[in-house]
């Protein structure tokens, strides 16, 4: 099983994709980078930007699901919500073109699923992804851990495997 875990947003897409091999307990990273979009211009554009470069990704990883950080609000980054919320629905379009599933995932859920921590903060999932993945490092923005870390935790929850911490 292939899962491709995706971190919406409008100025950077991380994505990662894992395989979980039949007789494995646990998944190994296949590959994991980042969509950079336009930082300017109208909306509708950079939508169409993101959901072409996401049909690409998804086409060629060829994965069986998607995991997608679902939507988290906070009183003091409303906006932030609303413009994840546009970047969401393209990743859940591209999905469903392809008649991929989808597993939604809360951000503390997948944290704890990575660090057994369910408010860790981005360098410790960056830390803990890199442990589990037997990274080096990881190069790019954290859009690109937190893509790895949302794509391991779809696929243990698929796979009803236990959820490795650190």
């Amino acid at each position: 099983m292939r899962v491709v875990g995706i971190d919406p947003g409008l100025r950077r897409t991380g994505y990662a994709c894992v395989q979980v091999p039949a007789r494995s307990m646990e998944p190994r990273l296949v590959e994991a980078g980042v969509l950079r979009l336009r930082s300017t211009g109208a909306l509708p554009d950079r939508l169409l930007q993101l959901h072409q470069e996401l049909r690409e990704v998804l086409e060629e990883l060829s994965p069986d699901r998607v995991a997608v950080e679902g939507v988290f609000a906070n009183a003091r980054f409303v906006r932030t919500a609303l413009v994840m919320g546009h970047a969401r629905g393209v990743v859940l379009l591209a999905a469903a073109e392809r008649g991929l599933a989808v597993d939604e995932l809360a951000p503390a859920e997948v944290k704890r699923a990575v660090t057994g921590r369910g408010q860790a903060t981005k360098d410790q999932v960056r830390r803990a992804v890199m442990a589990q993945c037997g990274l080096r490092s990881i190069k790019g923005p954290s859009d690109v851990s937190d893509a790895i870390a949302i794509a391991l935790c779809g696929a243990r929850r698929r796979a009803g495997r236990p959820l490795p911490i650190g």
